[in-house]
């Protein structure tokens, strides 16, 4: 196979050496042949990344390019520098103005590292957290007048007494020394409660109409699971809130009789990656079964299946029950990965440091621990790249600094930070 391409490029060059002492008849017969070895080429270069055998044979995409793109690489020269280590499973990284970094740690620290990877103490004035399993401390985003206003945003699980425990939103105001939070305040809480430790969701992203969207988990046990399609629970949702925690006055289901007027999609499994392109659209990485982690591209009053229509099968090996990959009324996937890669964070790059890579979707990877990007041209995905394997480390977060280079956190007991940057004198 590695010699063909080559063998291609001689013939054409021959080719083209003689097209000009050549009769019509004999162009035309070249022209043939250029063709079908350009046609063979093609095909060498669209082998697919993902050669693993699939956690579930027998399921087909709806369509041809849902799964499965071609393998691409990056003709950009980067380096990797370790900012920081001895994090406690960091959540997630949001990059502040100056440089410096906020990070979230699932025990249920917040701190600043800064642009130099120093890392600072726990920031002190957070509500109390459920720290058990998947729940803790979980994402962090600043509000769209950070600079104006030092105000951040963060999700959590919340404990909520003899009920369980459900994903929370909370915001406050971060102090000049930047040592504490102040006029804190949970301004949204998911229902109902639930005795669990999965499946929290907790993504969070302002859009450019101010609003914020937050993504929940439907806490995975099957008793439970079903309320991913209820409209009287936030479970399993995407919503739309204003930055006080109130519905979005326009949201989709606001007048529907029953329904929790913060709802904006419908039908998801556990959402921790979710990201708005350069035009604005909302995207989202579904953790989905075994054999169905998702791609979509998020419209508000859709319904994104779960668990009625999915990729995949039980981590157990069973089907999901009375489940099918595709159904009138349920929006199809864009891209879904079998076998999974326990997607987590998620970034569109719209920087300078990286031209080639504008456009391009990274996201985080947990079970194959890596960062995959992901070449996405007119709302399809037409090839993916799998980047820091040789870390061998679990990626959750990924974001873009105002530099242009991208920020990485891992998910380990001793967890850290890397600065992903253009190689010195590329």
């Amino acid at each position: 196979m590695t010699r063909r391409p080559l063998i291609v490029t001689s013939i054409l060059l021959a080719g083209f050496a003689t097209a000009c002492n050549q009769s019509g008849q004999e162009q035309r017969a070249q022209a043939q042949d250029n063709e079908s070895a350009v046609s063979i080429s093609d095909q060498i270069n669209r082998l697919p990344l993902e050669t693993r055998e699939a956690n579930v044979p027998d399921q087909r995409p709806t369509f041809a390019g849902q799964t499965r793109a071609k393998a691409i690489k990056s003709t950009v020269a980067f380096e990797v520098t370790v900012l920081a280590k001895g994090l406690k499973n960091p959540w997630a990284v949001e990059p502040l103005p100056n440089g410096d970094l906020l990070i979230t740690e699932k025990p249920g620290m917040l701190r600043i590292v800064s642009a130099t990877g120093k890392v600072g103490e726990p920031i002190k004035g957070l509500p109390e957290i459920y720290v058990s399993g998947q729940g803790g401390l979980l994402d962090v985003a600043l509000s769209p007048t950070f600079s104006t206003d030092q105000t951040i945003y963060w999700s959590f699980s919340e404990p909520r007494g003899a009920k369980g425990n459900a994903t929370s939103v909370a915001k406050g105001v971060l102090s000049a020394d930047r040592r504490s939070l102040s006029q804190v305040r949970v301004i949204f809480r998911a229902l109902p409660a639930y005795d669990g430790d999965m499946h929290y969701g907790s993504r969070l992203a302002f859009g450019p109409d101010g609003m914020l969207y937050v993504s929940l988990g439907e806490r995975s046990d099957k008793e439970i699971r079903p309320q991913a399609q209820q409209m009287n629970s936030h479970m399993g949702k995407i919503l739309r809130i204003t930055p006080d925690g109130k519905p979005a006055p326009d949201n989709p289901f606001a007048k529907q009789a029953g329904a929790l007027p913060e709802i904006w999609t419908v039908g998801q499994r556990n959402v921790q990656a979710t990201a708005f392109d350069a035009q604005g659209q909302l995207w989202s990485v579904d953790m989905g079964p075994q054999g169905g982690d998702e791609l979509n591209r998020i419209e508000g009053g859709k319904n994104y299946g779960w668990p009625l229509v999915t990729f995949g099968e039980e981590y157990s090996g069973e089907p999901v029950p009375n489940s099918v990959t595709t159904k009138q009324g349920f929006v199809d996937p864009v891209y879904y990965w079998d076998p999974v890669i326990a997607p987590s964070g998620a970034q569109f790059y719209t920087g300078d440091a990286f031209p080639a890579w504008r456009g391009n979707l990274f996201v985080g990877a947990l079970k194959d621990r890596e960062l995959v990007r992901l070449q996405i041209e007119n709302g399809r995905v037409t090839g993916e790249e799998r980047l820091l394997s040789d870390r061998k480390q679990r990626v959750r977060d990924v974001k873009q600094g105002s530099d242009g280079v991208l920020y990485v956190v891992t998910d380990e007991a001793d967890g850290e930070l890397w600065k992903i940057a253009p190689q010195a004198g590329s």
